[in-house]
């Protein structure tokens, strides 16, 4: 029987949330599933295995594996998330990757001033609006399947609808001028992993707050 999966976080999203997403798509969700090591301090642990001195890492399968997208894209191929062929492959990354860069938006926000977080707020807003959500209602008003990419969940929706609830906690009615999306959020809301993901109790982690904010600086910028 193979290990369960080893999560190196400190306690909060950050990057390791959209690890968090793939592997509750996945199934593998339950407390008994995978293993959750809080990071509160620089460990020596870490230092010995990090590649780049950065986290996420995640133990799986005998390997150490560091870097957020190598994460998500063995997760994804493990479990069958990314697609039957290269050019579905190619198309869930693409649409993963930039689908990133907005999420990247939401989990700096923290960190900024606070005179700041309200100004990036309607950043944030402008940017899904005008750039990132006219593509991904357009691909699935065009290809007519509740999915992104072919037939099935793919990574490409999961880290989609993770974007799109964590935007909703700051902008309420940010779907309000996307039908096709709002749609999309709602069937995939309940895959049954996800909506099992999504329910109180789960390995989800709730919106950053001041404690997690001062590890993270704690740990890397001493």
């Amino acid at each position: 029987m193979a290990a369960k999966p080893k999560l190196h976080y400190p306690n909060g999203r950050g990057r390791m949330e959209s690890v968090r997403w793939v592997l509750a798509a996945a199934g593998v969700e339950g407390h008994g599933d995978r293993e959750e090591i809080s990071i509160n301090s620089r460990s020596p642990f870490l230092g010995n295995h990090l590649l780049f001195q950065q986290v996420p890492m995640v133990e799986i399968d005998g390997m150490k594996l560091v870097q957020t997208r190598s994460i998500l894209h063995y997760i994804a191929d493990k479990h069958h998330l990314f697609g039957k062929d290269l050019k579905e492959r190619t198309l869930i990354d693409m649409y993963v990757e930039g689908t990133l860069d907005l999420l990247e938006l939401i989990i700096m926000h923290p960190f900024l001033k606070p005179d700041d977080q309200q100004k990036e707020v309607v950043n944030m807003a402008q940017k899904a609006i005008i750039r990132y959500f006219p593509v991904f209602e357009k691909v699935l008003r065009d290809h007519g399947q509740r999915f992104l990419v072919g037939n099935q969940l793919s990574l490409a929706d999961v880290i989609l609808l993770q974007t799109i609830l964590a935007l909703e906690e700051k902008i309420p009615n940010i779907l309000s001028a996307f039908p096709h999306l709002q749609e999309f959020t709602v069937k995939i809301s309940n895959i049954p992993t996800i909506k099992k993901f999504l329910e109180p109790g789960s390995k989800k982690k709730p919106p950053p707050d001041d404690i997690y904010v001062r590890t993270v600086y704690n740990i890397f910028m001493p």
